[in-house]
């Protein structure tokens, strides 16, 4: 099993940092200190916390950055990693992005987006979650009170998953999906096409999209409820101070 993280977005909602910076690298610990650390660090430091040595990382606006910190991360998380580089980065949304690693998902990964701060006991939730012919678990936050932008989700509790959308009255979700999600190798086709399907349907749509297009296939998704852990999405000024203050107790 390998890390695999989405970092190609451009995070426009939180100029001036990502005038010069993909959102995954903005600050959220120690800002202008040598232990300043971005939401990829504490990505990175899940990952190898959880016994994981290799990382893909998908790269596309302003990936120079990431691409000039590689050795560095590599280094400090003991962690072998592949930039793969996302040519539509600022003109398509993410199904397009996911897809780009569509061989690293071969290896089983545990895909993080770039921008979730979140403690690593979600990735041990996600763990503990595999077998039983699991092929995609979601991390499922059903504590959180939701409203309109969350990525909210419905699941049936024999059929898992049925309906992953932003466009959904939030009175008849389960749960919201935060962004972190353990895919088996074994589900890597299928999900591919899904994706593919999804954005040349319209490229502007998610990889969560990509997943409700597998459920209508027939694909079973599992969920994994993450319990009372603070996270959050960070798109904006507001989440970004949300984030930092977060960061600081992991």
């Amino acid at each position: 099993m390998i890390g695999l993280v989405l970092a190609a977005g451009a995070g426009r909602r939180l100029r001036p940092y990502t005038e010069t910076l993909p959102k995954a690298l903005v600050p959220v610990v120690g800002e202008g200190t040598e232990n300043e650390l971005a939401v990829l660090d504490l990505t990175l430091k899940n990952f190898a916390e959880i016994g994981l040595t290799e990382v893909a990382i998908i790269v596309g606006y302003r990936k120079e950055a990431v691409y000039d910190r590689k050795a560095a991360l590599e280094a400090k998380y003991n962690l072998k990693l592949t930039l793969i580089d996302n040519d539509k980065a600022e003109e398509w949304n993410n199904a397009y992005s996911l897809w780009c690693g569509r061989d690293s998902i071969k290896h089983s990964v545990i895909l993080a987006n770039g921008d979730t701060v979140h403690p690593v006991s979600v990735e041990k939730t996600l763990l503990a979650a595999r077998g039983d012919g699991k092929k995609i678990i979601l991390a499922l936050d059903t504590v959180k009170n939701l409203a309109d932008e969350e990525m909210k989700v419905i699941v049936d509790p024999e059929k898992g998953v049925q309906k992953i959308t932003k466009l959904m009255d939030p009175a008849t979700a389960t749960g919201e999906y935060i962004g972190v999600t353990l895919i088996e190798g074994e589900a890597a086709d299928e999900l591919a096409d899904a994706l593919k399907t999804t954005f040349e349907r319209d490229p502007d749509l998610y990889y969560e999209d990509g997943y409700q297009e597998l459920v209508n296939r027939g694909f079973k998704i599992d969920v994994a409820p993450i319990g009372d852990v603070k996270w959050v999405e960070i798109d904006n000024h507001d989440d970004l101070a949300k984030g930092r203050e977060i960061a600081c107790q992991y």
